[in-house]
């Protein structure tokens, strides 16, 4: 279970209230271990009882060795059972016992290594990101300014003949070079040095820590060469490369952080949807404006033009359009008006609603949406994973390196050896490596979802690039999730009506598009004849689902008497076989075979142009169903897949999957969702397509909101497209590296541009992956017939 931040957190308030007095940090967090302010970040932890799941960000993290220490403290706190951080998104999940500790605990755990974590739908989280910004915009001017004055000073040295400068001349630009550099020490490199402290003082590692070390070495060569010109280090001073390679690294860290946040920006967006407070409507007719923590399921708000849904609802008064972009994918405003639903996170674009709320909280979809995007910000692939793995061995072979690298050049200059070493901690700085894969994921997980595809993890994009098989589910999947019952066989004795209306009964139970169809007709028929009431009091006991065959319960019926029905598949009815390639859906007692449902079903218009560009990209294309035969041949006939099986049950499925995969296949399922949690579960990569899909408890990798199976192509490719851009990243990174540190190690590149290099490679990656970030757009059917519904019919 992921964590859903669907609330605003009443904290903000507290944490920023001017009118209170000063909090310090470890009174702002006791604030949070008041229960009622856990589900504005955490939610109940389903797998583990009695623990919450948590999300937050971390601030002053920059790496895959930030990352592996902040779990390594998180893991220390007792109470504390599972932790996942992620260096691209600065997210993590923290899954903690409420009897062993609180949040202000495991939070002040990682305050002590110099981080600072903060609940993930905190107010202040957005304007704390602003701040940081700045003091780096700051930072950044400070050192650009320093570095261009100390460039100038330095000029003459480089330009001048011997003799044409004196040396009081030359000392006297030493010295202002020193002073001007103060300011880049003490104010432009803080972030580094505090980083270092926080690794000596707690025995860890991260990326800061050899490039403190490079800029403290740099300065204090360069300060005893200002000192004592005459001594061993007089030689030359370096203040030119430490304030250039200063402003270097800070210019690549200032815009690698706007790119990270460019490219999560669509789960930012997702996530910090809701309003802070609604208007609601009291028992007097006039409206009061509440915290959305107070809205309950039967309020009704009034939702203004520009403001956000606060929960899932019905509109009980006006007509607007509603943006549902970032929730299903629909890129046009859909018309909104009285009897009409709308979802928590959509926005209202003109009129004014009122609406009277259904869902609120974890209820509502999109708080469905919002786990299922945590969860894959959090997520680690298995390449991102090897290289977090590798990250601290290769930090300290990287400080190993360096030494050796000075060792060895000290015998024939010092202040040489010294900054060679320098160079070597600069250069070798693995920013590159460890953010080659996860950049590129997360950016195409924010365009997929800018496009309504959820990823529940990053490791299934990697996964999708490699399948060369995809099964199809029929019902829901390659057809539309809605039937229209064409004819009824009963037999001898009971009417039509009367079995429609029992098989209603057990039908309300069930989620299926089979069992919504035969409820809907059951309605439509009992309005006619006006006995829509006792057709809505007639309810079942004691139902149960048999997974992929059908349901079975009691029915209480008139004069005392019972029946205990089922209905589903042929086989789970004994029912007989009726000619025709409609679906078939069977009723029957304990006497036998009660009744038949035909059922028409439609095409997806999209299905076609769908399965022929999939079979272009040299992709293997299967039906199973649990349908019967001849309406799964006819569909897969209708689509242009010739391997289909139909009458299977999840059992047979689960088996036809593994058997393929035994022959080294790698395997996509695509199903509704609804029934085929074993053989989703059991995929190389799974998809749920349609808008019933229940998102929480979804076995599916993908999730496709907006019930469009087009937008299955674009995946698959966009999923082949990251792979690539991930192995250039990683090769990249590799090639800089095989390519500057002998040069480090030699001697031939000093320390400003090592650091031009370790800021430029960081950049590029990050710029590689920013190609990923735009959206997706669903593949539009080539024949402009194929726009029309297609009805199966018997042919």
């Amino acid at each position: 279970m992921t964590q859903v931040n669907v609330l605003p957190s009443l904290t903000a308030a507290n944490l920023t209230d001017q009118a209170a007095p000063p909090m310090g940090s470890a009174d702002r967090l006791k604030l949070l271990d008041d229960p009622a302010e856990w589900a504005a970040f955490s939610l109940p932890e389903k797998d583990t009882a009695g623990h919450w799941s948590s999300s937050v960000v971390f601030e002053g993290m920059h790496c895959a060795a930030c990352a592996i220490t902040l779990e390594d403290a998180l893991r220390a706190v007792p109470g504390v059972s599972s932790v996942q951080i992620s260096s691209a998104s600065h997210r993590g999940r923290i899954v903690w016992s409420p009897e062993q500790t609180r949040p202000s605990e495991w939070m002040q755990s990682v305050e002590r290594f110099g981080y600072k974590a903060v609940p993930a739908n905190d107010a202040r989280a957005h304007e704390q990101r602003r701040q940081e910004a700045r003091r780096m915009v700051w930072r950044l001017s400070v050192a650009a300014m320093c570095m261009m004055q100390v460039m100038m000073y330095a000029t003459p040295a480089y330009v001048s003949a011997p003799g044409d400068i004196s040396p009081e001349s030359m000392h006297l630009l030493r010295w202002a070079s020193w002073v001007l550099s103060l300011p880049v020490m003490f104010f432009s490199c803080a972030p580094f040095f505090g980083s270092a402290w926080r690794d000596l003082r707690e025995r860890q590692i991260s990326m800061d820590l050899p490039v403190a070390l490079g800029m403290l070495v740099t300065f204090v060569v360069s300060s005893l060469g200002t000192f004592e010109p005459m001594g061993p280090f007089g030689a030359e001073v370096y203040f030119d490369s430490l304030t250039m390679f200063v402003f270097f690294l800070l210019m690549g860290r200032w815009l690698e952080l706007r790119l990270r946040d460019r490219t999560a920006g669509a789960l930012e967006a997702v996530l910090n949807r809701l309003p802070d407070s609604v208007r609601k409507r009291q028992q007097d007719g006039s409206w009061e404006r509440i915290s959305i923590r107070r809205l309950a399921v039967g309020d009704v708000i009034e939702v203004l033009p520009g403001e956000a849904f606060a929960g899932d609802g019905r509109v009980l008064y006006g007509q607007s359009q509603v943006d549902e972009a970032l929730l299903t994918g629909e890129s046009l405003p859909l018309t909104r008006q009285a009897g009409d639903r709308v979802v928590a996170g959509s926005h209202n674009l003109s009129g004014t609603l009122e609406v009277q709320i259904e869902q609120v909280g974890a209820a509502t979809r999109y708080a469905q949406i919002v786990a299922l995007m945590e969860s894959a910000s959090v997520s680690k692939p298995s390449m991102a994973l090897l290289v977090d793995r590798w990250a601290k061995p290769f930090l300290m072979a990287v400080l190993l390196a360096s030494l050796a690298s000075a060792i060895y050049w000290w015998p024939t200059d010092p202040a040489h050896a010294l900054m060679v070493a320098v160079a070597v901690l600069i250069v070798t700085c693995p920013c590159a490596l460890s953010l080659a894969t996860p950049a590129a994921m997360l950016a195409t997980a924010g365009a997929l979802a800018r496009s309504g595809v959820l990823v529940r993890r990053l490791e299934a994009l990697q996964n999708l690039a490699a399948i060369d098989t995809i099964i199809f589910d029929k019902t829901g999947t390659l057809t539309r999730d809605a039937f229209e019952v064409a004819q009824i066989h009963t037999r001898s004795g009971v009417q039509s009506q009367q079995a429609l209306t029992w098989a209603s009964a057990l039908a309300r139970h069930s989620l299926h598009p089979v069992s919504r169809a035969l409820r809907s007709e059951a309605r439509r028929q009992a309005q006619l004849v006006g006995d829509l009431p006792a057709l809505d009091a007639l309810l079942a006991q004691n139902v149960s689902e048999a997974a992929g065959q059908g349901l079975r319960g009691h029915l209480a019926i008139s004069g005392g008497v019972g029946l205990t029905l089922r209905l589903g598949s042929a086989s789970f009815c004994q029912a007989p076989a009726f000619d025709g390639h409609h679906l078939q859906v069977s009723l029957a007692d304990d006497a036998g075979w009660l009744a038949t449902f035909e059922l028409a079903e439609e095409l997806r218009p999209e299905a076609p142009t769908v399965v022929a560009e999939l079979q272009k990209m040299g992709l293997t294309l299967k039906v199973l169903s649990g349908d019967g035969h001849a309406a799964v041949a006819q569909v897969a006939q209708s689509v242009g897949i010739s391997d289909a099986r139909g009458g299977c049950s999840p059992q047979d499925k689960l088996q036809a999957l593994k058997q393929w995969q035994a022959q080294g296949h790698r395997v996509a399922m695509v199903g509704d969702g609804l029934n085929d949690g074993p053989v989703l579960a059991g995929a190389d990569v799974s998809f749920a397509l349609g808008q019933a899909v229940p998102l929480a408890q979804s076995k599916a990798d993908f999730v496709l909101m907006g019930g469009q199976l087009g937008v299955l192509v674009s995946t698959v490719l966009r999923s082949r497209q990251t792979l690539r851009i991930v192995k250039q990243n990683l090769v990249w990174a590799a090639v800089y590296n095989a390519a500057c540190v002998p040069l480090a190690l030699m001697g031939f590149l000093p320390a400003w541009a090592a650091g031009l290099g370790m800021a430029l490679s960081s950049l590029l990656v990050v710029l590689n992956a920013l190609r990923l970030a735009q959206g997706l757009t669903p593949h539009p059917p080539q024949n402009a017939a194929l726009t029309q519904s297609t009805k199966l019919t018997p042919t």
